[in-house]
């Protein structure tokens, strides 16, 4: 099987399965986002607890790349101490930057280097960070609240 048929089986399989998907009640914020040049719609509940990501729970509509991406996402954060999720949202925003001149680093991403072909297509890339950057964002408000509260 070639490779880039591979990535596509994975792809498909977290629209068609996806992670973590339906938002869990107990949350410490939650974020929506939506991608204006597509329509594509996150909602993104996360949970922090000393300092690892707790949960990370989402529901959406849009495109396989978008849906796909956020599952992915979701897997690869929770349980993860919040300076390595980051680091690993740092690592796939390089690869959707990379304009199809990187593949990824497998060890850290995981089924994300899935969607390393998507940074060929500039109209696609903001589908693939959709999830990622609602986690960001959520991220920034906790630990701004946090920051408030001391």
């Amino acid at each position: 099987m070639e490779l880039e048929s591979l990535y596509q089986e994975v792809i498909l399989d977290h629209y068609k399965n996806p992670h973590n998907k339906g938002l869990a009640p107990e949350k410490d914020i939650q974020v929506h986002h939506v991608n204006p040049s597509c329509g594509d719609e996150i909602t993104l509940n996360l949970t922090l607890r000393n300092g690892d990501v707790s949960s990370v729970t989402w529901d959406g509509v849009g495109c396989s790349i978008s849906q796909a991406s956020s599952s992915i996402m979701s897997e690869l954060v929770t349980g993860k101490p919040v300076a390595q999720a980051m680091q690993t949202l740092e690592n796939f925003s390089e690869l959707m930057a990379s304009k199809g001149t990187q593949s990824g680093d497998e060890e850290v991403l995981e089924d994300a280097v899935a969607l390393a072909g998507v940074s060929k297509f500039p109209a696609r890339v903001k589908c693939a960070l959709l999830g990622w950057m609602a986690f960001k964002d959520a991220v920034v408000q906790v630990n701004g609240r946090e920051e408030d509260q001391t």
